[in-house]
């Protein structure tokens, strides 16, 4: 779904069953962007992966 100012909550397949809890315009939606993603291990320590 693209970015518009002109998008009503009835083509958001997610909320088609519940309009009356969501206003009928749509301000706008966050801009697309990266999210970097990792996990911390503590010191010494190694991801294990084990083989089924």
């Amino acid at each position: 779904m693209e970015a518009s100012s002109d998008v009503h909550v009835e083509e958001v397949r997610v909320v088609q069953l519940f309009q009356d809890v969501f206003p009928l315009e749509i301000p706008s939606f966050p801009p697309v962007r990266e999210v970097e993603f990792f996990i911390d291990l503590h010191p010494g320590t190694g991801p294990i992966s084990e083989s089924p």
